[in-house]
């Protein structure tokens, strides 16, 4: 029984290699290397506007005024690149960093002119990559080393770069991933009902924020559960499992196949409620940041919160491979649907010792690419 179960407090080893320390010419040189590489993609994206950024996203920002960003992003590149050759300390990073950046300035750096963008149907998602990738390290990094769960746990932990790895693929391939959402969404215009649809966008917005958000962590919830218990699903949810270290980056760990049908599953609800766009933007926008968040390496109670939103320690527990902790906690937004149906487990007092799958998968973005292939060929 669960209530038998003997918790263990997590062991986790000060990663001296992967540590960041002021001085060292380490941060320096990562900044330069990141600010250089995000500066040399917003420049590519601002020369090709149609095939590298993604319509829906272009319309809620300033291109022109984003320009300003750019210029103290390149400058910053520069000037961190050159400290680390004054620590001494990881220079080639620094190197790389400037290179980069001095490649973005001859391509015309934040100089390109801003003009109408003809519209492509499919697109790479560079400017979702490097808008989501900057928020979210400014944001979600700070909360980790403010209230960390994990104090041992280093930004670089182990195979942060396959995880960068999968948060690029996703954010570039939104376009694609949003063609065949609402391609899936599509197929349910016999369940479309107008006066379903009126009587909502009727209602105060927040209260039809709620209602989406009910609606879509039930279809969620179910497709999650899913993955977990129906026995060929299984290998593709596992890549997402595979984790052993958790934090801001490891949300995006997911194999391509999960990815769109999570998306695609989700759509419907969305497309069957009709809510207002303030209310369906409100609702992509706490989507977003909750599913960063629940991954994080962060301490915080959230208080009375944990009993009703999906919250760190609540999603913590589902990533665990300790034996009470398998197959439950499969809600997105809310605790709701796991009470309901059973598969809640929330020790308040204790968090996972132990993460990942019990059967360690491949370590590799093309070993966990084809990691459901191989084991449907085992069957």
């Amino acid at each position: 029984m669960k209530n038998d179960y003997e918790y263990r407090e997590r062991e986790q080893a000060l990663d001296i290699e992967g540590q960041f320390r002021f001085g060292e010419g380490k941060i320096s040189a990562y900044c330069s290397l990141f600010l250089g590489a995000l500066s040399l993609l917003a420049v590519l994206a601002y020369l090709y506007p149609a095939y590298l950024t993604t319509i829906e996203l272009r319309q809620a920002y300033d291109a022109a005024f984003l320009q300003q960003f750019l210029k103290y992003g390149m400058y910053f590149s520069l000037f961190f690149g050159v400290l680390s050759f004054v620590l001494n300390g990881h220079r080639r990073l620094g190197a790389v960093g400037i290179v980069l950046t001095l490649m973005a300035f001859a391509l015309g750096g934040y100089s390109i002119p801003v003009g109408p963008v003809e519209p492509v149907r499919l697109s790479l998602g560079v400017d979702w990559l490097i808008l989501a990738f900057l928020g979210s390290t400014l944001v979600f990094m700070t909360l980790e080393k403010c209230f960390p769960k994990y104090r041992n746990q280093v930004i670089l932990r182990s195979e942060w770069g396959l995880d960068l790895l999968y948060f690029c693929f996703n954010h570039l391939a939104i376009s694609a991933i949003l063609i065949y959402a609402n391609y899936h969404a599509s197929h349910f215009d016999w369940a479309l009902s107008a006066s379903l649809q009126e009587s909502l966008r009727s209602t105060p917005v927040l209260l039809q924020v709620a209602v989406i958000i009910l609606c879509a962590d039930f279809v969620l919830y179910w497709e999650h559960r899913l993955y977990h218990e129906v026995t060929p699903l299984w290998p593709i949810h596992a890549v997402h499992h595979s984790i052993e270290q958790l934090d801001w980056l490891a949300g995006s760990r997911g194999h391509f196949i999960q990815v769109f049908s999570e998306r695609a599953m989700v759509m419907v609800p969305l497309y069957l409620l009709g809510a207002d766009k303030t209310a369906l933007d409100i609702y992509v926008a706490f989507a977003a940041l909750q599913a960063i968040l629940i991954h994080c390496n962060l301490g915080l109670s959230f208080g009375p919160l944990k009993y009703v939103l999906v919250t760190p320690q609540f999603h913590h527990w589902h990533h665990s491979s300790e034996k009470p902790a398998i197959d439950t906690n499969y809600s997105a937004h809310t605790v709701l649907f796991d009470r309901l149906f059973g598969t809640y487990h929330m020790p308040t007092k204790h968090w996972p010792a132990d993460y990942g799958t019990t059967v360690r998968l491949p370590r590799s973005f093309i070993g966990q690419l084809l990691y459901p292939v191989t084991r449907w060929l085992k069957k």
